[in-house]
């Protein structure tokens, strides 16, 4: 049976690290990082999403401030208050949580954050940036930032030698997650819904990486035995009618079966996911550090 990677405790030690830095920022300089987070409309899930930030963030020590508009609210004041925000000293890091409504375009919103602010990572300069290599000055996208301290829990910072397949190709996860696994000197193969055999192509892999969003679509008869495997997917289906529950949550990865081959994997609930909100706390931190010119604590 493969050893259960705990996100959750990995997520607290990100989080713990990066308050008791927060703290040492702040008697050294008086800087205190600051987050902001703007929801656009009342979106349940983007609701939720937004309070676990903003409670991780005061958590923390930072100076956290949420901003809460009308899901009529038009472009161009999004666009302002963006703007103000960058100009806001006491503010480090900028999130707008995502999906906007149909009426404001996504890419806008996103590029008008200040890069140096972008704490979600999804700027062209600090896509550009991580694709080069040049990680020391990047903003890394959460959930792939977070899911790279999972493997390197388990198979170390250096992974020379090892093949890795992700199988999915967003810009928010599969993309950047690759070119982190390459910066880390493995052998990366990116796959996706077109990829001829992908089951073969996943036992291949010493290292593997589901991001689709299709629920337990990576079946355990795919997983090489002992590879570390990172399930990124998140997703609601029929729950048993015995549990007494309406739904429940699986990953992307058929994980009873995939524990059986895999020497390591990542559970859903519990996994991937409390890292993402411990490296959006990191990421703050890092644009805090920089504008005090201190370096920033390695995770």
């Amino acid at each position: 049976m493969a050893e259960i990677i705990d996100g959750k405790k990995a997520g607290e030690d990100v989080a713990a690290t990066v308050a008791k830095a927060t703290a040492e920022l702040v008697a050294k300089t008086g800087v205190k990082p600051g987050l902001a987070v703007v929801i656009v409309g009342e979106d349940p899930a983007s609701q939720v999403y937004v309070a676990s930030k903003s409670k991780k963030a005061r958590e923390c020590g930072f100076h956290s401030v949420q901003h809460t508009l009308a899901a009529d609210t038009p472009e161009t004041d999004l666009l302002a208050l963006i703007d103000d925000l960058n100009t806001d000293a006491a503010i480090h890091g900028i999130l707008v949580q995502l999906p906007l409504p149909a009426h404001i375009d996504s890419g806008k919103v996103i590029q008008a954050i200040s890069p140096d602010k972008d704490v979600d990572g999804f700027h062209f300069i600090n896509v550009g940036k991580l694709g080069a290599g040049v990680l020391d000055t990047a903003f890394v996208p959460c959930t792939p930032a977070g899911s790279m301290l999972l493997i390197e829990r388990v198979r170390g910072r250096d992974l020379s030698g090892l093949n890795a397949v992700v199988v999915g190709r967003s810009n928010i996860v599969g993309k950047p997650m690759a070119n982190l696994l390459l910066a880390a000197n493995a052998t990366v193969t990116i796959a996706h819904s077109k990829t001829k055999d992908l089951a073969g192509l996943c036992r291949t892999a010493d290292i593997l990486v589901a991001a689709v969003g299709r629920p337990e679509m990576v079946k355990g008869d795919w997983v090489k035995q002992g590879a570390t495997v990172i399930d990124v997917g998140i997703n609601r289906i029929p729950a048993p009618r015995e549990s007494g529950r309406n739904t429940r949550l699986v990953g992307d990865v058929e994980f009873m079966s995939a524990s059986e081959r895999a020497g390591a994997i990542t559970s859903v609930p519990g996994g991937v996911g409390p890292m993402t909100i411990a490296m959006l706390m990191a990421n703050t931190l890092v644009a805090a550090c920089r504008k005090a010119g201190v370096e920033p604590p390695k995770l």
